[in-house]
This record gives C-alpha cells, structure tokens and sequence, in this order.
C-alpha cells in the first residue's frame, strides 16, 4: 500500500546578514531551530541566501563591482566546509530536511564562484548538491555555469522532494527532468528583487509576477506541491546597496520585490509572502497529487515516450583528473569512501531519465 506524507513546511522569506557568512549561518540556525519548534518538517531557504544574492550587478556597471565581487568570493562558503558543517548538525539536531541556498566556493579557484543549493536530510547527511546550470542575465558577471550532478530527486520519509534555482524553473527541460523523477514537492528558490531596467526607459523586470507564473504553473503541470521561497531585501542590505551608486536607492525602489508563495497540485495558491520579513508555514498533504494525475499526467500516460526522447548528463564537472599511482591509491579510497552516495552512484556518463 503506498503512503502519503503530511508534514508541514517552512519557507524562509527573509534576509542574510548581508555579505556575512557566519552571521547568515548564524540567524540560518536560529530560524531553523525556531520553524522546528514550531512543527516544520521541511525547511526551506532562498537563492544563495549564504551571503547575499549579487543586487549590486543590477545597480551599477561592471567596471565599478570588483570590490563587490572580491566581498562576494571572500564570504562564499565551501561544500563540505564549516558554515555547512553547522547547518547539517542543526538539521540533525532538530529532525528536520533543510534547503539552502549558498554561493559556493572552491579551494581550486579563489574567483570560481556557484549558484548552489544543498539538500540536508534530518539526520545530517548532505543529499543533494546542485550548481545552477546557467547564471541568468547578469548574474554571469558573479557566477559559473553549474553541471547536471544534482538534478536529482530525492527519496525521503516526506516523499520525493527536488529543487531548481530561479531562472532554471523556465528551462522546460530542467523541469521535466525533475517531474520525470517522480517529484511530489518542488523547491523553487529566487532573490530578493531584480533591477533590470531604468524604469524612465520602460517597463521595469516584474519578478513578482514572474514568480506567480512559474512556481504556479510548475505545480500544475507536475502536479506537484511547489514551494517558491524568495529572499527579503532589509533596511541593512538597502543601506548598503544605495551607497553604490547615485541612482541606486531609485532602482531599488521602482523594482517589484520577490514573493514568497506554496502552491498546491492543481496550482491554487496555500500561502504567501511580500512585503515583510518572516515566515510562511504550510501544511502538506501529499494524498492531494493523485487525483489531478487523472486529468494530465505529462511523465505518465499523458506523453508520447515513442516521440520523445530527453537525456540528462549528471557527470560532475571538474577542472583535472587525476590517475592514481601507487602511493596513492590508499588516499584515495579512504577519500572515495567519505563522498557522499549520490556522489558515488553513476556521476559518469549519461542517464536516461525518459523512454
């Protein structure tokens, strides 16, 4: 007999410590111990939520942001390393799946920077680890391309849970990689606010809208649970950014703020948040995923797998490989041994995940 989970869910719509991993990782422990308190099986953070999504690129030219940049690479954090460390035992501690956006580091490159996202299950084990596959518009100024190693879903006691981070939930291939894996529960991950446009010169970005249409529309046609959580511009950060440049405070104001939102399988809304800081609980039943399949059922009956066919390459991307010598090959098997399992399992080659 199949069993549905219910369990209630927490997204995070709030802001880091602007530019401070240890203190964002700091007030990250603190909301999960206080969503866990509060019965919060699920937690989920925004886009790169360790330290701060890169608002600067949108606000000034590209000349005048390397000591934006050098800040950025200086506070982005390294998987595993110290702030994850903190994280996964805070997830261990309290019995809860956390979701986290973080720049990621590199001990390969001082300047490499991902758009990333970890999946800690609650007994502390790092899950998932996915790089954004393609920074977005200006985003390319702070980020790397990421790889397919983490477009996975994960298997948990609270159904089959997966992620994609901000632009990559258009990438009508991403999402069906995901949906074709079984996802009961989609995170969607977006920042803060998105300048893009002088609104002298035209009609401004509306990311709150394009929020509203794909987390929606994502839950529609996966038939799926979506929770769509945004980051918080504070009085801190805006305090920061509008000393960049004369007409920053102007942008910032004149551009829609990011919306924080669960939706359920049919695509209604369950739950929101705009205009402050805090926290959006959400109770889930996955029983609710069966019925819509009756109507479309887009990685079941309701395709054509003898006319379509989607391969998705997980391998890993990495800058050398090394061949082990004699004196090597000691070290590493005791390394290989210590990576996580999703790691292990088939990183190389290509896999199938439709026909």
């Amino acid at each position: 007999m199949i069993h549905y989970p219910k369990f209630k869910a927490a997204a995070m719509h709030v802001a880091p410590v602007f530019l401070d991993a240890e203190a964002t990782t700091d007030k990250a422990c603190a909301l999960i111990e206080e969503a866990a308190r509060n019965g919060a099986q699920l937690i989920a953070f925004p886009e790169t939520y360790i330290p701060a999504y890169p608002l600067w690129s949108g606000l000034r030219s590209p000349v005048y942001n390397h000591d934006m940049f050098k800040r950025l690479a200086a506070q982005s954090i390294t998987v595993p390393g110290p702030e994850v460390a903190r994280l996964c035992a805070a997830a261990r501690r309290f019995g809860v799946f956390v979701s986290m956006g973080i720049n990621e580091g590199t001990t390969q490159s001082v300047g490499c920077i991902w758009n990333s996202n970890i999946l800690i299950g609650d007994d502390g084990a790092i899950l998932n680890h996915h790089r954004k596959l393609v920074p977005t518009h200006y985003e390319k100024m702070s980020w790397a391309n990421g790889d397919g190693a983490g477009l996975r879903v994960l298997e948990t006691r609270l159904g089959r849970l997966g992620m994609l981070v901000c632009g990559e939930n258009t990438n009508p291939l991403a999402r069906f990689t995901m949906m074709a894996q079984g996802e009961q529960v989609h995170i969607s991950t977006w920042p803060p606010i998105y300048p893009y446009k002088d609104p002298d010169e035209g009609i401004n970005y509306p990311l709150n809208d394009s929020i509203y249409i794909r987390v929606r529309s994502y839950s529609f046609e996966a038939k799926s649970f979506n929770i769509g959580v945004a980051s918080f511009m504070d009085k801190a950060m805006k305090d920061e950014l509008v000393k960049l440049h004369k007409d920053a405070a102007r942008l910032l104001d004149c551009s829609t703020r990011g919306v924080t939102m669960v939706t359920g399988p049919n695509g209604e809304i369950r739950g929101e948040l705009t205009d402050s800081e805090g926290i959006l609980y959400v109770d889930l039943d996955l029983a609710d995923c069966v019925e819509p399949k009756q109507v479309h059922d887009i990685v079941g009956y309701y395709n054509r797998f003898d006319v379509f066919k989607l391969t998705v390459n997980r391998t890993a991307h990495r800058p050398v490989s090394f061949e082990p010598d004699a004196h090597d090959r000691g070290y590493c098997a005791d390394a290989l041994a210590q990576e996580p399992a999703f790691v292990r399992a088939k990183d190389s080659g290509c896999e199938e995940v439709l026909g």
